[in-house]
């Protein structure tokens, strides 16, 4: 490495390294968070079983790494929201929309694979595997799961142990990782960047909407993602290829993931501005774009081996065909044979099905962020529920 670039990178790290000393010192870190709950909204990035609920579940091999059966997640095991909920020693996130052996006492989760902030205007097919399940449709079925759980729980009995007390719904966390869809519905529409540019102002006002309304109804402390490297998704890759030239050091799109910074960037000034407005409000940005594509980037380094194709697929070179999924059943030779049956180890593949990511990479990336390196302000998440003084 050259030594000024070199001297450069220990000076910022020397320099985030204070930062978060400082913020340290600026909250009581005895007083550790106490969330009794979660309400999460999002996409398949945390989708613990609501697309599965509503349009049928996603079959196996999905679950099989952990729950060891399709437990709704588009995932070998467990998602980023499921190692947030472990860390603050709560339950996993049922799903709002999954009625059967649903608990919801400590939480829920409205987020369903495909979702975005901006609502598509049209059905599922339309749109090719976008959900109709946006972000303003989250929140309208947050509002109506808050109104009418006290309803219920004031009737005692078993809804008391099924559903969140009222005070919880101002001492939880509300997390937010959703957008990516946002972008890529873009480019499936035969957008140009600068078109997909042009309405990121439009998706993250709807956005701020969104978090204003969950303040409004109590929410205090957020713990908000931005979106990853879209640009190194095998789906992406294979269904928008480019020329070698177009593809950076890591064989990642290059434009892609520049749209995807473009819309972090946008979204951080977003939630400097809810801070302005909100004055009660805790608001962590999370940098998981970081996280993700230090893993993707240095693979090999972290113990992954080939970080651009899916685990869990059939053919291509990146072991994605749109027509061909995860747990899709094919003949072969005349042999019936299960699409993901030769993933043998998920747990050195971070791309699971072309799309989403595998529990071991999950677990690298939540290691990562939780304790407040990838954030703004720096702060764990145990304690997200303090302002940045």
């Amino acid at each position: 490495m050259n030594p000024l670039i070199q001297g450069c990178c220990i000076t910022l790290w020397v320099v985030v390294g204070l930062s978060s000393l400082a913020f340290t010192k600026s909250v009581d870190v005895s007083k550790q968070c106490q969330f009794p709950a979660i309400f999460n909204f999002g996409d398949s990035n945390s989708d613990t079983g609501g697309l599965s609920a509503a349009f049928g579940q996603a079959g196996p091999p999905h679950g099989e790494s952990f729950f060891h059966h399709p437990s709704g997640r588009y995932c070998d095991g467990r998602l980023i929201i499921d190692f947030i909920a472990k860390k603050l020693g709560l339950p996993y996130l049922n799903a709002f929309l999954d009625s059967v052996g649903s608990n919801f006492r400590h939480g829920a989760n409205f987020a369903t694979a495909g979702s975005t902030i901006r609502p598509q205007n049209t059905t599922l097919h339309q749109t090719g595997g976008f959900s109709p399940f946006s972000l303003d449709v989250q929140f309208n079925q947050f509002s109506d799961f808050q109104r009418r759980t006290q309803i219920f729980r004031n009737k005692g009995g078993v809804y008391k142990k099924l559903l969140p007390k009222a005070e919880d719904f101002s001492r939880a966390l509300y997390t937010f990782d959703i957008g990516q869809n946002d972008l890529t519905s873009g480019y499936f529409h035969n957008m140009s960047t600068d078109q997909v540019k042009a309405y990121v102002p439009d998706v993250l006002a709807q956005f701020k909407t969104v978090v204003k309304y969950a303040y409004d109804h109590g929410g205090r402390s957020f713990w908000v993602h931005n979106t990853g490297p879209v640009g190194c998704l095998p789906y992406i890759m294979d269904l928008h290829p480019v020329k070698a030239s177009s593809l950076d050091k890591a064989g990642c799109v290059t434009q892609y993931n520049e749209v995807a910074q473009f819309f972090n960037r946008e979204l951080k000034v977003a939630v400097f501005q809810l801070r302005k407005q909100l004055p009660l409000a805790a608001i962590t940005y999370v940098d998981v774009y970081s996280a993700k594509y230090s893993l993707i980037s240095q693979a090999g380094k972290h113990g992954f081996k080939e970080p651009l194709r899916a685990c869990c697929g059939h053919g291509g070179k990146y072991n994605y065909n749109v027509h061909i999924g995860c747990g899709t059943k094919i003949k072969i030779n005349g042999t019936e044979i299960l699409v993901g049956k030769s993933c043998k180890d998920p747990s050195v593949k971070i791309n699971w099905d072309g799309v989403h990511y595998t529990q071991a990479a999950n677990k690298w990336v939540f290691d990562k962020i939780v304790d407040g390196s990838f954030s703004d302000p720096p702060i764990p998440l145990n304690l997200a529920c303090h302002k940045h003084i």
